[in-house]
């Protein structure tokens, strides 16, 4: 009996030939990746262990971007916690303010994520590396401790959903509608500690930061882990990156699914998912007038570049609605200068957007666009919980940067076509 990528790669870390759900091993870590809230509780806990040092200096990563710039005092005593530890232990990879980015927008960006890796992170977005062909898993900040300590962790095998993408997508659908559609479809616990494997020519038609949001989304429908087998376009992604090597891996012909799903993409259209579940998901022709007050594009999730040309193209010539903030955050500092250079930053500027350096800031309530009760945003981020962003009175929809970028322009949801 085959095996499927996940299973794989997990094989491979573990030091085994073969593996199958349900399995517990034990497997050696190519990343540990932690930030400013996650960190400095895995650092009490390293201490706790009585550890001298880390195993690996040069795999661990640490990025300071939840609430950095730092916002008060606390959050100040939070990023310094993550400063010194880097310090003292020589991390190689740690990303301060003014060269880091989002975490999840900055490691493959920076080629520390690889295809073949087993990456844990103690932020439950770290399935993002899936994309890429690797297994990553979000954490708890005790494992990450113990992994930074050993280079190791322990898991349970996971089942795998292979998700078949077949079809043309139509104009303004990209990754985020289609990890959005999969979740209205299956549910936020559909494929609870489940691996994700998408495929399909649509798929394969979508560009790698298309790729991520899906992947990036993967822990929203409950999964341990999303996953995109390599193909040339990963490879000419990571080979201009990658600072060591790495190994692909491909699922095999005869490999064992716990399910099989397969969704026709010509007939998906732009997806909102509506408050307060991303499961709660409608196509945008369904959505009535729903007037907002706040509108954000950024975040790990389409945070991208692609994401921000998009948005630029809705916006371009149009002006944000007077009774709307526009808050536009590129994922890193290299998306941030890249947008610059091609002219989207001051597309948004002239269409009255605020543009803010890289931080995943409004996406968990923190700063940078908190919401007051009553208030309802259309944000590209992927939770949409009760208070996520600020007021537990407050509404978030999310949806992909082309309605976004629509919402922002007529004050309430709505469709890129009404706009272009």
């Amino acid at each position: 009996m085959g095996m499927t990528i996940t299973e794989k790669i997990l094989a491979e870390h573990a030091g085994l030939e073969y593996v199958e759900p349900g399995q517990l091993i034990n497997a050696r870590l190519d990343v540990v990746l932690g930030n400013d809230i996650t960190a400095p509780v895995a650092i009490r806990e390293f201490e706790k262990l009585g550890a001298r040092k880390v195993f690996d200096p040069e795999r661990i990563v640490l990025v300071p971007d939840h609430f950095v710039p730092n916002k008060d005092i606390q959050s100040a005593e939070q990023a310094k916690i993550v400063r010194e530890f880097a310090k003292k232990h020589g991390i190689v990879n740690y990303f301060e303010v003014g060269r880091m980015g989002i975490e999840h927008c900055l490691l493959p960006e920076q080629g520390l994520a690889l295809p073949g890796d087993v990456i844990i992170g103690a932020d439950s977005h770290t399935c993002t590396y899936g994309a890429l062909g690797a297994f990553a898993t979000g954490v708890g900040s005790t494992d990450m401790a113990a992994g930074m300590a050993t280079g190791e962790a322990w898991f349970k095998v996971p089942e795998t959903i292979k998700f078949v993408y077949y079809g043309k997508l139509r104009p303004w659908v990209g990754g985020k509608d289609l990890i959005l559609h999969t979740i209205g479809d299956i549910g936020v616990d559909g494929a609870r500690y489940m691996a994700m494997e998408f495929t399909g020519e649509a798929i394969a038609e979508l560009s790698m930061d298309g790729r991520m949001t899906m992947a990036n989304m993967a822990i929203e429908a409950g999964g341990k882990n999303g996953i995109i087998p390599p193909d040339e376009k990963t490879i000419d992604y990571v080979k201009r990156r990658a600072k060591r090597d790495y190994k692909i891996f491909k699922s095999d012909d005869d490999a064992r699914y716990a399910r099989v799903i397969e969704y026709d993409v010509s007939k998906i259209e732009p997806v909102v998912a509506f408050p307060h579940l991303p499961e709660n998901t409608k196509p945008i022709s369904q959505v009535a007038n729903i007037p907002i007050d706040q509108v954000v594009i950024g975040s790990c999730t389409n945070g991208r570049l692609e994401d921000l040309r998009v948005a630029a193209k809705v916006l371009k010539g149009h002006k944000v609605h007077n009774e709307i903030r526009l808050i536009i955050i590129p994922g890193t500092q290299e998306i941030y200068r890249q947008a610059v250079a091609e002219g989207l930053v001051d597309i948004f500027i002239e269409a009255g957007a605020v543009v803010s350096t890289p931080t995943c800031g409004p996406c968990l309530g923190g700063h940078m666009g908190i919401l007051a009760k009553g208030e309802r945003a259309v944000s590209t981020t992927n939770r949409n919980f009760v208070g996520r962003m600020g007021h537990p009175e407050s509404e978030v929809y999310l949806s992909g940067p082309a309605v976004a970028a629509a919402s922002a322009v007529l004050g309430r949801i709505a469709s890129p076509e009404e706009v272009c």
